[in-house]
């Protein structure tokens, strides 16, 4: 939202981040760092970071919304966690990366990259619902704050895989990976969130519809999240 006019209402009722990133920083020293939802963890921690920094920077033209959307958007990872550590089942997109999570065979890159499927391309679009609600607008006044987050994860990942990506040593594993990691593209999946969230809002006053479509997209985006996630053991 560009309107100053409406970023000046809204400063006074402005969402903190902190409390996520606290949450998150906590998950960081709990869990061992090679659990692959800590590797995950660690990578959408920086997300979050650099998006609050944007936020604190004036990057973003309404920060009660920037703010909204990425505190809504953390939440719902942050209610996975909750689920699984309660003994309850996670959404489907979530459900893969918590059962690899100590495989041994699977690497560091593919548990960054099925944590980023899972949260983009179903808690994305949901997170987007949820903050039109709160900030009583339509997905298209969300569409600025929506781009800007997505700017940031798109660099993010270009970070991630030039960090997480096996070396030399492991040539032997890498064409596969390669391959693997190809036929997932964060651009597409965020394409599709953006679609997601737009066809939710549209079917907002048909809840069985709409809980249907949630379900179908929460299980799709699982399927792809159990792809990415194909163990790649030495010979």
């Amino acid at each position: 939202m560009a309107q100053t006019q409406r970023t000046e209402e809204r400063i006074g009722q402005f969402v903190a981040v902190d409390p996520v990133v606290d949450r998150m920083r906590a998950l960081r020293a709990a869990w061992h760092p090679a659990d692959g939802v800590a590797v995950f963890n660690r990578v959408y921690l920086t997300v979050t970071e650099e998006i609050g920094h944007a936020i604190e920077a004036g990057t973003f033209a309404d920060r009660r919304a920037a703010a909204t959307l990425d505190v809504r958007f953390a939440e719902r990872y942050l209610a996975a966690v909750d689920a699984v550590a309660g003994g309850r089942s996670a959404p489907a997109c979530w459900r893969p990366l918590f059962h690899y999570r100590r495989h041994p065979g699977v690497r560091p890159l593919q548990f960054a990259l099925a944590g980023i499927n899972a949260h983009i391309g179903h808690d994305l679009a949901l997170a987007v619902v949820d903050a039109c609600r709160i900030l009583e607008c339509a997905p298209a006044d969300l569409e600025d704050e929506f781009d800007r987050v997505g700017d940031i994860l798109v660099l993010l990942e270009e970070r991630i895989r030039e960090e997480l990506m096996p070396g030399p040593d492991l040539l032997e594993i890498a064409d596969p990976l390669t391959h693997l990691l190809g036929c997932w593209s964060l651009d597409r999946a965020r394409d599709g969130a953006w679609l997601a969230a737009r066809s939710l809002w549209q079917l907002r006053g048909l809840p069985e519809l709409a809980g249907e479509f949630t379900e179908r997209l929460d299980r799709s985006v699982g399927l792809v999240g159990r792809m990415l996630l194909t163990p790649l053991t030495r010979p």
